[in-house]
């Protein structure tokens, strides 16, 4: 019985025996001292009477001092009671009344679901891309406020430990398809060895902080390990290498002929300031402008006179040897200055990742954090100007915010720009509503880790959901699309209704990259698409 429950029922049995008892003594008052008896069932309704408030009867008032001093003491007992009531009694009633409550265990026989141990912007977008694409799920949340947060959203929650073989079987985990769990490298492993042993045969995927901790997750019985972490830290790294070498490592190959590639646009870039019509990006280097992001917003359709500023990133495809003649366009001028130097800040998984990544591209880099430890350089806050000058920032060429709070990277990134306003900025978030803020404050581009997160989780969950981009600002998926079956590209309609792009077409054994309005789409083809997240995730739910 739960606690307010049993302060009720205390509550109603001391106040039964306060009436009892007042009906006992006032009997035998009105018979010794007043003179005037009075039957068990008169004197039950004068004390019923007394604590109500709703008057004594006819029986006052009274001659004698004892009774009259007796019943003054019980009127001050039943004011105590009534006041008790309100927070023992009516609050309690009122609370259950109106307030959520959670299910401790699955209602349905639900089966085939995703099990998710973990309520953070992570998983969120984890959820959402269960969502588009309509995969059951349940989230098994050991807090309280939290899980009724999660379950006013209109999301399936229980309120259960996942570190227990119990709360993972309220969740029918033994008739999921997959568990993933994101809190913490230890509580992850507690929640893997739980999973395995209610059910050693269902897929546990986890996801850990620090990539040397992979074993102990695979001891635990981790069916697959997630490092999202180190993928941001290497993506962010190449963006500050690709400006000094002209192969693009983490361009994405559609095909044998066609790769797909994220390029900026630095400070000091002979493109900075013109117009897109102006840039003859197309004539000069050959390759397509698929969309253009600005300041962190993305155009799949920029129109030519749109101006191609500092920090702008353009989604290009091509063959190799055009998009590598495109990033030597674009850092021709800013290379002639040498290789200049990098400056980090943070050093948690993700900084560890970029310091070590430039450092092996024998560039040089300065690492700046809080704690002093092996591998950092500057001691000091990163918000403070004094910190960042001791770290060189005015003179160097890039900066990457690799820090663990949101609020911090965007003051930080304030006072990098007002110390060093031609900087490249490069930067992580925690959250994705952090990314257009981010750019507001001047960074040039920025990477969400609970988007990395979750496109990584929602590859490995879900077997025919095939992302080509983990590590990017845009999504790019190969996905079989039967109800476009028979319909030309423009008749489908994807850009208009999703703003994704048809990249090409895998059918049989060929990919079809010459793309146009009357291009066919047949049963068995899978398209290949690029867009941001929201677009693919409404391209999934329309046509996926």
């Amino acid at each position: 019985m739960d606690s307010w429950k049993r302060r009720v029922g205390g509550y109603f049995t001391f106040v039964l025996f306060v009436l009892i008892f007042t009906a006992v003594v006032y009997r035998y008052g009105m018979r010794v001292y007043e003179g005037d008896p009075r039957t068990m069932i008169e004197a039950l309704r004068f004390s019923v009477e007394m604590f109500t408030t709703t008057g004594f009867g006819g029986d006052s008032p009274w001659e004698s001092q004892q009774l009259n001093a007796f019943i003054a003491v019980m009127d001050l007992v039943g004011m105590v009671l009534l006041i008790g009531a309100l927070p023992v009694v009516v609050t309690p009633l009122l609370e259950e009344a109106f307030s959520t409550t959670v299910p401790s265990s699955l209602d349905d026989d639900l089966s085939g679901h995703v099990v998710v141990c973990s309520n953070s912007s992570r998983s969120a977008a984890l959820l959402e891309e269960f969502d588009s694409r309509s995969i059951p799920y349940v989230i098994v949340e050991p807090d309280p406020d939290r899980s009724v947060r999660l379950h006013e959203a209109g999301r399936r929650v229980i309120g259960a430990d996942p570190e227990s073989t119990v709360g993972l079987a309220a969740a029918n985990l033994p008739e999921a398809r997959a568990l993933v769990t994101d809190v913490s490298d230890q509580v992850d492993a507690s929640i893997v060895l739980a999973a395995k042993e209610l059910s050693p045969a269902v897929r546990v995927i986890s996801v850990v902080e620090d990539p040397e901790r992979e074993r102990y997750h695979r001891l635990a019985g981790a069916d697959e390990v997630l490092s999202p972490r180190s993928l941001l830290g290497e993506s962010l790294a190449a963006k500050v290498t690709t400006a000094f070498q002209t192969d693009l490592g983490e361009a994405i190959e559609i095909s044998d002929t066609l790769r797909l590639a994220e390029v900026s646009v630095p400070h000091g870039s002979p493109l900075a300031g013109s117009t897109l019509a102006d840039s003859r990006i197309r004539e000069r280097a050959g390759v397509n402008v698929i969309g253009v992001w600005f300041n962190g917003e993305f155009d799949a359709a920029p129109p030519p006179d749109a101006t191609l500023s500092a920090g702008t990133v353009l989604l290009v495809s091509g063959p190799s040897d055009q998009l590598e003649r495109l990033v030597e366009l674009t850092n021709s001028a800013t290379r002639r200055f040498g290789a200049g130097e990098t400056v980090v800040i943070g050093y948690g998984q993700v900084g560890r990742t970029v310091s070590e990544t430039i450092a092996d591209a024998d560039l040089p880099v300065t690492v700046v954090d809080r704690e002093d430890a092996e591998g950092v350089d500057v001691v000091g806050d990163a918000t403070e100007p004094e910190t960042l000058r001791a770290a060189g920032v005015e003179t160097a060429q890039t900066v990457v915010l690799a820090l663990p709070d949101d609020t911090t990277t965007e003051f930080t990134t304030l006072v990098v720009r007002d110390l060093a306003p031609n900087m490249q900025v490069l930067a992580r978030v925690e959250e994705p509503a952090s990314v257009r803020k981010m750019h507001r404050a001047g960074a040039d581009y920025v990477l969400s880790l609970a988007t990395v997160t979750g496109r990584l989780s929602a590859s490995t969950v879900i077997e025919d959901h095939d992302v080509l981009s983990l590590n990017q600002q845009i999504e790019v998926i190969r996905s079989r699309v039967p109800r476009l079956a028979g319909k030309t590209i423009a008749r489908a309609n994807v850009r208009e209704a999703t703003g994704c792009t048809v990249l090409a077409i895998e059918r049989d054994d060929e990919t079809v990259t010459e793309i146009g309005p009357d291009t066919r789409i047949g049963d068995d083809d899978e398209l290949v698409v690029v867009g941001t997240d929201e677009g693919i995730r409404e391209f999934e739910r329309r046509f996926a």
